[in-house]
């Protein structure tokens, strides 16, 4: 079977869309090595996709399609797609490129999350409008959905009206690199870490709630470093830079952003414990990360985050400053939970390996390849 996926992210995104479009490509890759994969992508680089050259690669080749780069996977992908006989296009963020419905080519599009509907605040007018209106596309010429979570499930029947039917769970994987143990001393020493830190893992901005973690440690007067992973927001990590200097804490918290995966998992690694206390995701992959990893985890008993957790996590709401402050206390001084939480996370993360991940995008692949060819 040739199968077809808009990689654009893959090549381009460092995070969120773009780690998943890379850890799918990958698993099927590895685990599926017999199908033939093909990749659309506007641009080629290795910047951040350093294992493309093992797949088959398509960008725009003419000068006008070069200087319209920006739209060749939306509007001028399908003929390509014929040309090269692909018999599944699997849309991986949200998009479908116009005229699958009437390509003869089957067509399947991960959902990730309509956050920018339930919280439209932290959005802009204009993306909010690109959004709803590449997703109500997708949603209705796709011959299958996937949605990464029964949260993002709930959102699609909600907001699109899409029958419960056509759409499809599959829980995202995390990368293999988590499941690895690495050299955590080199680690340490490269970012000049603390002997003992609490890890937060996620872009600075204001839905991630990295505030109110500073606040839960400043009001619980806790003196363990704190350690932040991730892009940064500039207004956002403006009002943290604030807080931190009114407060004093300037020798308590670390920011590092554009790291290598393995070095990421690494920390993970060193970490006393992962906090992830998230208004709202689709997902929350950063969880499923610290679990792989051997890392206790704090998340937020809101939205999707209980449901990716398990019984493997510490809950506490994302709104209550004294509620994070009380679990963050528990966790630093009771080892024996945190024991426990790791054990449990290692169990859990074993849901969202990349193997068990490529199996159910491979079943669903044959199965729709099988009800065409029975039509």
């Amino acid at each position: 079977m040739k199968i077809g996926f808009d990689a654009k992210r893959a090549f381009l995104n460092s995070s969120g869309l773009g780690i998943y479009s890379r850890n799918t490509l990958n698993a099927l890759h590895r685990y599926f090595p017999e199908y033939e994969y093909v990749l659309f992508t506007p641009q080629i680089t290795d910047r951040l996709f350093q294992d493309y050259r093992q797949f088959s690669v398509v960008s725009p080749q003419n000068l006008v399609a070069k200087k319209m780069h920006s739209f060749w996977r939306s509007l001028f992908l399908v003929p390509h797609l014929k040309q090269l006989k692909i018999e599944v296009f699997h849309g991986l963020s949200n998009e479908l490129p116009k005229g699958i419905l009437n390509s003869n080519v089957l067509s399947v599009v991960t959902i990730h999350d309509l956050i920018f509907m339930r919280y439209p605040e932290f959005y802009h007018s204009i993306d909010r409008k690109i959004y709803f209106k590449k997703i109500k596309y997708a949603c209705h010429v796709a011959d299958r959905i996937i949605a990464i979570s029964l949260q993002t499930k709930h959102d699609i029947e909600t907001f699109f009206h899409v029958p419960p039917g056509k759409i499809e769970l599959i829980y995202q994987p995390v990368s293999s690199v988590f499941f690895k143990k690495q050299d955590t001393e080199a680690i340490r020493k490269k970012y000049n870490l603390p002997n003992q830190f609490i890890l937060a893992v996620g872009t600075l901005e204001p839905r991630k709630n990295q505030l109110a973690l500073l606040q839960a440690v400043h009001s619980a007067n806790i003196k363990i470093p704190v350690v932040f992973v991730g892009k940064q927001n500039a207004s956002y990590l403006s009002e943290i830079k604030q807080f931190v200097d009114t407060w004093k804490m300037e020798d308590q918290v670390v920011c590092l952003t554009g790291l290598p995966e393995a070095d990421l998992a690494g920390i993970y690694q060193c970490a006393l414990l992962s906090v992830y206390i998230s208004v709202f995701e689709g997902f929350g992959l950063p969880v499923v990360e610290a679990m792989a990893s051997g890392c206790p985890v704090l998340t937020s008993s809101v939205s999707v985050l209980p449901e990716t957790a398990g019984e493997a996590a510490l809950l506490c709401h994302p709104g209550n400053i004294s509620e994070i402050a009380r679990s963050l206390v528990l966790l630093t001084e009771n080892k024996e939970l945190r024991c426990d939480l790791i054990q449990k996370g290692f169990a859990r993360a074993e849901h969202f390996h990349p193997k068990n991940y490529a199996k159910n995008l491979i079943s669903l692949y044959e199965k729709m390849r099988k009800g065409k060819n029975a039509k």
